[in-house]
């Protein structure tokens, strides 16, 4: 896993525990777009870090 996917899963954590934390304000809302857009980043880190190899001869 890259660093940049670690510390996009920290921040997913954080701000999903800020979520539960917070109440059902307007900031409670905020912290739960932020949780599910970090969520999909940390995805995006997680396939732009992996390196696909492609063997066209199967063997």
């Amino acid at each position: 896993m890259s660093n940049a996917a670690k510390s996009l899963l920290f921040l997913t954590l954080l701000s999903g525990i800020s979520a539960l934390l917070l109440p059902e304000d307007p900031l409670g809302n905020a912290a739960l777009i932020v949780c599910g857009s970090m969520f999909g980043l940390f995805l995006l880190a997680l396939l732009v870090g992996r390196k696909i190899k492609f063997d066209p001869i199967l063997r």
